[in-house]
């Protein structure tokens, strides 16, 4: 149902799916202007900023500064996807979940399970491992961090959902008439808006692999409980909490973390251990929770 209500909208004409996808990317192009405009009033000049290599331009403003402009631009998109949504004439709720309102128990369970597993699994490691990490705590930069993150970290994360398992899933589903294509469609997309990132570099295929596996993920338990609240939830959990957490030199952006890893991390397939063991793990307790069923039709079959 979370695919096939689309068809209740008149507007689902691919060439509709192809401008609001264009408008989303106009606005989160237009997100980034205020970072540009900083970084340009902090170099003086649109010289200096043009020489000044790329990989050093997160560098320029403080870490609370950067992650504010950073997700800054999420706003911007949020306007994007709105505006999408008028082309088609379609609702906000409708692009979220199939049933008659939000599930925001399903978020807030997914939301838990997720930050639970992630302050275990940090701690552990950190007794297991404490010369891998630095104690970065410093409570004034942290308390604008815990505003920044807490305000924009979830706006962040539940635009991506909105545009990946919203908005291009549904359209690819009503354009090929599939599950399956959408599904695919999707997880790859999605890993490859990430393939930019530092971390791509520090890892390799396995991060690119994780990221399109994560996109996977993501897309199986949005089709599966026929909506994206599961999925909002794991994501706002997976970035807020990581960020609050810790902090290290090959994330895309520095934060003024509690922890800051120090030591040289493992490229190798330890890298997919969340895709071959948390991720099938979540599964079963999703499935279990929710009484998920008829798994191939959900997944695989015509729309």
């Amino acid at each position: 149902m979370f695919l096939t209500q689309v068809k209740n909208f008149p507007k689902t004409e691919w060439w509709r799916y192809a401008i609001g996808f264009l408008v989303i990317g106009f606005f989160y192009v237009l997100g980034q202007i205020p970072l540009f405009i900083a970084w340009l009033l902090k170099k003086g000049s649109f010289a200096a900023l043009q020489n000044t290599p790329q990989r050093n331009l997160m560098g320029l403003l403080d870490n609370n500064t950067t992650l504010f402009f950073a997700l800054l631009m999420f706003v911007f998109t949020l306007l994007g996807v709105f505006v999408a949504l008028k082309i088609h004439s379609q609702t906000f709720k409708s692009l979220i979940t199939s049933r008659t309102s939000i599930s925001w128990k399903r978020v807030l369970f997914s939301f838990g399970i997720l930050t639970l597993f992630i302050l275990i699994s940090t701690i552990v490691d950190f007794k297991l491992n404490p010369a891998d990490y630095l104690w970065n705590f410093n409570w004034k930069l942290f308390s604008i961090l815990l505003i920044i993150a807490v305000l924009l970290l979830p706006i962040q994360t539940s635009v991506e959902e909105l545009v990946f398992r919203g908005y291009l899933m549904q359209g690819f589903a009503i354009i090929s008439k599939t599950r399956w294509l959408p599904l695919v469609l999707t997880s790859l997309i999605f890993g490859a808006m990430h393939f930019s990132n530092p971390e791509i570099i520090q890892f390799g295929v396995y991060a690119k692999l994780f990221y399109i596996g994560t996109g996977l993920f993501l897309g199986v338990i949005t089709l599966m409980d026929d909506g994206m609240e599961l999925a909002l939830g794991f994501h706002a959990a997976n970035n807020l909490i990581s960020a609050l957490l810790v902090t290290a030199q090959y994330s895309v952006i520095q934060t003024d973390a509690i922890l800051k890893q120090v030591s040289e991390p493992e490229v190798g397939v330890t890298i997919l251990l969340p895709l071959l063991i948390v991720y099938p793990i979540l599964l079963i307790v999703f499935a279990k929770k929710y009484k998920w069923s008829d798994w191939k039709q959900r997944l695989i079959g015509n729309l």
